[in-house]
């Protein structure tokens, strides 16, 4: 019945007076002379009747891909889709006809903090191709369908760098939203709660790492508190002693619980990468000029080969990249036996794979951190190789694992706290780069030297380090660049005492 009245509402009313006249005179024989004529007619008006019934169809889409309307807050006011947009959280329109076609929410709309976070072009994009996780699916479905507001955790994972957020939905009442000729609509809202998760998790860690670690520190402590009271009161010599002993306890106990809330910092704002840019070149002569009293006090002599400071900004946090380097470098003065040489090395517009690459064929080599996605085409690259005992192939996978300290291995006379390398790490995973580490050790006693172990591509296959090498330590971080610089001036000479810094252009 719909069908015939659709047909009826669709042919044009004088096309049935015309048919029905054209009928008439085809019976009549008097006017059968008139059919010709009147056929003419009625075709022409039919035809230009159901051509002006397209172009106002035309109108109507065209009406529809219009822009929307801008309703107003106020008469003057901005409307409230820039309210929308406006908003820092991401907030998204969700669309729906079914409730059994998982894939039929369209985004109708998206403001720019849900654009820039779940990279959205355009919309009317599928949301099931932005947002893949099942809770928040199933969300948005409730407040459809069921007309249920509702909220829910969830974290987006699967790299380096893990996002915890909470998604509100909420049902919006559409024209007709009884029928299914008609859509259904919903709000999602989501909120990044990073970094209230990441505080929690600081204080929690905190607590547990500050109990463990400073344990021992203050069991010596309470033991030579002890010993002075009791058998050691009059004995100056061993009051001297144990007080020294003393001394460097609180010591590492100070440096422990500041490189503790060090890390938690860096972990807690890691998720958000920076947006500044810094010279690395400076900040390696910074870092060496600092140390140059203590290389000296050691006898060894730091050798740095790097381009004219303030031609390569690259993207990064000074302090932090500051962070790095420092921690590198005395990594490196703890191992570096005396009369040895540290070298740093700075270079630029490296690819990922270059950046990546070992510069020691003989050496084992292990990315402890490489970035999420090659998202930029050049990184900058700090090498710090000391010519210390080195690190066997079986320990590199923990080097940067809280208070993880290399079996047989002393860091001199200033004992580490353990925590250097996770911090170096944290970092440059928040600035999106990367971290490569390769050594030559000595063998353990009873390997064989000639054993041979397959790399990763073709088969191929190297011998280990045999007995006699050179042993070294090297670690390669690199951070991104914003574009390639290529040549970007005549290169300058510095050098400073008991430092050798030369141009590396």
């Amino acid at each position: 019945m719909d069908r015939q009245r659709t047909f009826l509402n669709t042919v044009p009313l004088g096309t049935w007076i015309g048919g029905c006249l054209l009928i008439g005179c085809a019976l009549a024989e008097p006017l059968r002379w008139f059919a010709a004529p009147v056929a003419v007619i009625v075709l022409a008006y039919t035809v230009f009747q159901f051509w002006m019934r397209i172009l106002d169809m035309q109108d109507r889409i065209e009406s529809l891909k219009a822009p929307e309307v801008q309703v107003k807050v106020q008469p003057e006011g901005p409307s409230f889709q820039e309210v929308l947009r406006a908003i820092p959280d991401p907030v998204m329109i969700v669309s729906g006809f079914e409730p059994h076609d998982i894939a039929g929410r369209w985004i109708v709309f998206a403001n720019d903090a849900a654009r820039e976070v779940f990279s959205i072009t355009d919309d009317g994009g599928l949301l099931v191709s932005t947002i893949r996780t099942p809770e928040v699916l199933e969300c948005v479905d409730e407040a459809l369908f069921g007309r249920i507001a509702r909220s829910v955790i969830f974290d987006t994972t699967g790299g380096a760098r893990d996002q915890f957020w909470r998604a509100f939905t909420s049902p919006l009442p559409v024209e007709g939203m009884n029928s299914d000729k008609h859509p259904r609509l919903a709000l999602l809202v989501m909120r990044d709660e990073t970094d209230a998760r990441r505080m929690e998790r600081m204080r929690a860690d905190f607590l547990a790492n500050a109990s463990h670690e400073l344990r021992t520190p203050l069991a010596s402590l309470a033991g030579f508190i002890e010993t002075l009271r009791g058998p050691a009161r009059d004995d100056e010599k061993a009051r001297e002693k144990f007080l020294t002993i003393m001394a460097t306890q609180a010591d590492r106990m100070g440096r422990l619980i500041y490189d503790l809330l060090s890390l938690s910092r860096i972990e807690m704002s890691e998720h958000v990468p920076p947006a500044g840019e810094a010279d690395l070149v400076l900040a390696v002569r910074d870092v060496v000029e600092g140390l140059t009293l203590i290389a000296r006090e050691k006898g060894v002599m730091l050798q740095v080969s790097a381009p004219k400071p303030g031609l390569y900004p690259i993207i990064g946090d000074r302090d932090q990249i500051l962070q790095v380097v420092q921690n590198l470098v005395d990594n490196a003065l703890k191992y570096a036996p005396r009369g040895s040489d540290i070298s740093i090395d700075v270079q630029f517009d490296k690819t990922l794979s270059e950046a990546m690459v070992a510069c020691d064929p003989q050496a084992a080599k292990l990315v402890l951190l490489r970035p999420d996605r090659n998202v930029h085409d050049y990184y900058a690259v700090v090498r710090v190789r000391d010519n210390g005992p080195g690190i066997r192939r079986e320990y590199l996978p923990r080097l940067a694992e809280r208070f993880y300290r290399v079996e047989g291995q002393k860091s001199g006379d200033r004992l580490g706290t353990g925590l250097g390398l996770a911090i170096v790490k944290h970092i440059i995973n928040r600035h999106r780069g990367g971290l490569v580490v390769e050594s030559i050790g000595g063998m353990p006693a009873g390997d064989d030297p000639m054993l041979r172990e397959p790399e990763s591509e073709g088969g191929k296959v190297t011998p280990l380090p045999v007995p006699g090498l050179p042993t070294f330590t090297a670690f390669a971080a690199c951070f991104p660049q914003s574009r390639a610089f290529g040549a970007a001036g005549a290169p300058r000479l510095a050098a400073s005492e008991g430092v050798t810094i030369k141009d590396a252009g």
